[in-house]
């Protein structure tokens, strides 16, 4: 089954450029468009959809808002920010509201499309190294950084599960972090899919972000 896109951002010019790159993909259908936040919530309510490309500055209702309402509802489709420039406060705030990555408007497409990919099957497009770095950057407008530490859930981490949260949200891959732990790349995934499930978290995006609100991990270092 296609892969189903939407695509959201006031410049028509561009939907249509990144229409007709997709639609050339035989695993891929886009299967709606709007030009507004606003415009975006009604066609959702109406259309299934996969991924939504979402860009963050429009009229009415901008990306960052429209993210969030988005991802609140009941298996929501994955959001992957469209930004300007790189290490974006928008891009934060998108991360923050649910988005599962951020990509640039003039990425190449073939980025695009294996961005898309990789979202749909369930991955961080960002990597969590980029995220760390928007996050040391902007981490002081946290509203609750370093104030959390008992986050619901974190006390059901045992310590092995804590020491692999701590590496993913400095940035480390799997294979990274099953070479630091001594420990099969295998092993290391599971304990990444039991810290997301027992955080109620969606992706690694979402545990880099939450390492930094509660403290675990934070701007220029860890604990």
């Amino acid at each position: 089954m296609a892969i189903r896109v939407m695509l959201v951002d006031d410049q028509v010019l561009l939907r249509t450029g990144f229409r007709m790159v997709l639609d050339a993909q035989p695993d891929m259908e886009v299967v709606a468009e709007a030009g507004d936040g606003v415009e975006a919530l009604q066609v959702l309510r109406a259309t299934a959809v996969d991924v939504v490309l979402m860009d963050v500055r429009m009229p009415k209702l901008d990306g960052v808002e429209t993210t969030r309402r988005v991802c609140s509802e009941p298996n929501p489709p994955k959001v992957l920010i469209l930004t300007t420039f790189d290490l974006d406060e928008y891009a934060f705030s998108g991360l923050k509201a649910g988005a599962s990555g951020f990509m640039l408007k003039d990425v190449p497409p073939g980025e695009l499309l294996t961005a898309i990919r990789s979202v749909h099957s369930g991955d961080a497009v960002v990597a969590p190294s980029t995220t760390r770095r928007l996050l040391d950057r902007f981490a002081p407008m946290l509203p609750n950084a370093g104030k959390d530490p008992q986050h619901k859930g974190l006390e059901r981490l045992t310590d092995r599960e804590r020491e692999v949260m701590i590496l993913v949200a400095q940035g480390l891959s799997n294979g990274e972090i099953a070479a630091r732990l001594v420990l099969s790349e295998a092993t290391v995934k599971t304990h990444v899919g039991r810290i997301l499930t027992k955080l109620g978290l969606r992706d690694r995006v979402q545990v880099v972000v939450l390492a930094y609100e509660t403290g675990i991990v934070r701007a220029g270092g860890h604990r």
